[in-house]
């Protein structure tokens, strides 16, 4: 599908504005909306292609700027030293209830938009994997959640004084995609496992995989970046997302084929 990538909005949360960038495709109906939560480093190039990516599949998709309290609206890190120890000292420095606010606030937006039929999922990737699972607990109507190598929630470090997300994950509503790598440093084989027995423990309908891929293998820039496996992944994430969250009313079809001549 064609589809508008140059949208932004401020959302209003307890902790000030926070700029969305929002992709949809262009033709006319509603479609589902997904909010797509990025890595340490904020909207960059490789988190723009992969809402773009959805959004040409049909769906609204939201991408919330993380630290927004913390960084000017629209800006993001690099993807160098500097970049990393800022994205990972925020990481510790932003509250929980914070990250709580800008869940609530981003699927209210796409709830109310125009263009969204109203189902609800949410991707994450490195941090956002995290925030997307943690998301799914705070946001009961988020219906299918992928998770890309959800960094720290073994742990329970995200965010100001640590967070509860793996103790709560009873709590989750949504089905869970969650996607690994096995040569990935940040989440271990113990930090898997302990995650893995909280999941299945919990009776959440989920599914797990586990690739010989090392951390930030879904991002397109860089030497971790492995092609042919993120094509698998991204399968995984339309067939969950088809499934869970439907493909839009009867104007997105007619929309669509309208929109190609």
């Amino acid at each position: 599908m064609i589809l508008r990538s140059d949208e932004t909005v401020d959302l209003a949360t307890p902790t000030g504005p926070m700029r969305t960038h929002v992709f949809r495709p262009v033709a006319a109906g509603r479609y589902p909306g997904i909010v797509l939560y990025s890595e340490i480093f904020q909207v960059t190039p490789p988190i723009r292609r992969t809402a773009a990516f959805l959004a040409g599949h049909g769906y609204v998709v939201a991408v919330p700027q993380i630290w927004h309290e913390f960084e000017p609206a629209g800006s993001s890190l690099a993807y160098d030293q500097a970049g990393a120890d800022r994205g990972n000292a925020l990481k510790l420095l932003k509250e929980v209830p914070a990250i709580d606010g800008d869940a609530r606030a981003t699927v209210d937006f796409l709830k109310t938009h125009p263009s969204c039929t109203g189902r609800i999922g949410a991707l994450g990737i490195c941090v956002g994997g995290h925030l997307s699972y943690r998301a799914s607990i705070v946001c009961p109507e988020i219906r299918a959640t992928a998770c890309f190598y959800a960094t720290d929630l073994h742990k329970g470090s995200l965010g100001k004084g640590g967070d509860d997300t793996l103790l709560r994950t009873g709590e989750l509503k949504s089905e869970l995609l969650l996607i690994w790598g096995r040569q990935d440093p940040h989440v271990p084989r113990d930090g898997r496992r302990k995650i893995y027995e909280a999941v299945g423990d919990s009776g959440v309908e989920f599914t797990w995989h586990e690739f010989n891929g090392q951390h930030a293998f879904l991002r397109d820039e860089g030497h971790r970046h492995d092609p042919a496996l993120t094509l698998l992944c991204q399968q995984l994430v339309l067939e969950l997302f088809h499934r869970r969250l439907g493909e839009g009313d009867g104007a997105v079809a007619a929309g669509s084929a309208e929109s190609r001549h």
